[in-house]
């Protein structure tokens, strides 16, 4: 794919896997719109750029602010004219059981990690048809495939993704419009460090698990792997993405194997 002279937007830009995706894609000669709620972190991002500064510009906001969205997605195609492709990367993941996760914790992550993907996706969407193309693509994760410990409102938020993301492409490929989701498995990355508790104070501690997991680098090569192959459904990890398979073609073992994993 010729990525020179493509505008992508990425979500979740300040660090982990969305700053490593921005770096990849600048060094393919993308133009890059980078965003979190991080403005500070951005900054840092933008610095980093080895002299590709003037390929790069920041838009901070908040995915929770979905009010706020319509209005940042004008104001981004007003300066840029147009957005190729929309990577969904920004989101909170959580480390609480259900019983001790109050509603509004569990409406918290949805807020951020569904409705504030699919506004943010919704208003840029429109633009897309007008221009005549373009690509969204939403992070999920393998738990957004099946249930996982001390994950019940991530796991659902990132389910809910799937099926709203595989309807937006089946009706908008009339509009030359795509969709695709991201499943990352293990990547090394501060997601448990600022995974919610059942308080709504961050975990403050890399898991075991994510100690062992593939690099951001890594992970991003691979997301933009699946991305220039058209693939629906872009799988980013190891050996843990073995569970998928095993939850599709033999659930009664994976059900024995999920509830001895530890969820840290």
């Amino acid at each position: 794919m010729d990525y020179k002279n493509k505008i992508f937007w990425v979500t979740g830009a300040s660090s982990g896997i969305g700053e490593a995706v921005v770096y990849e894609l600048l060094e393919r000669g993308a133009n890059v719109i980078a965003s979190s709620n991080k403005p500070d972190e951005l900054a840092k991002v933008e610095k980093n750029c080895n002299g590709r500064e003037d390929m790069i510009s920041t838009v901070s906001f908040d995915l929770a602010d979905t009010d706020s969205i319509e209005t940042i997605v004008a104001q981004v195609f007003e300066k840029h004219k147009r957005i190729d492709v929309l990577i969904n990367l920004g989101g909170v993941s959580q480390r609480a059981s259900i019983t001790e996760t109050p509603l509004w914790l569990d409406r918290k992550i949805m807020d951020i990690n569904y409705f504030g993907t699919i506004a943010l996706s919704k208003a840029v969407l429109a633009y897309m048809i007008r221009q005549g193309s373009g690509h969204i693509l939403a992070t999920s994760s393998i738990s957004g495939r099946f249930g996982f410990p001390l994950r019940s409102a991530y796991s659902a938020s990132k389910q809910a993704l799937h099926g709203f993301f595989e309807t937006l492409h089946i009706e908008n490929r009339k509009h030359n419009v795509r969709a695709s989701v991201i499943i990352p498995g293990r990547v090394k990355t501060n997601i448990s460090f600022n995974a919610l508790t059942a308080s709504g104070k961050e975990h403050g501690k890399m898991d075991a698990g994510l100690a062992k997991g593939i690099s951001p680098d890594k992970a991003a090569r691979k997301i933009l792997r699946g991305f220039e192959r058209n693939k629906r459904e872009i799988l980013v990890g190891g050996n843990e993405l073995l569970m998928l398979y095993i939850r599709k073609y033999f659930p009664t073992i994976f059900f024995n194997i999920a509830g001895k994993i530890s969820p840290h």
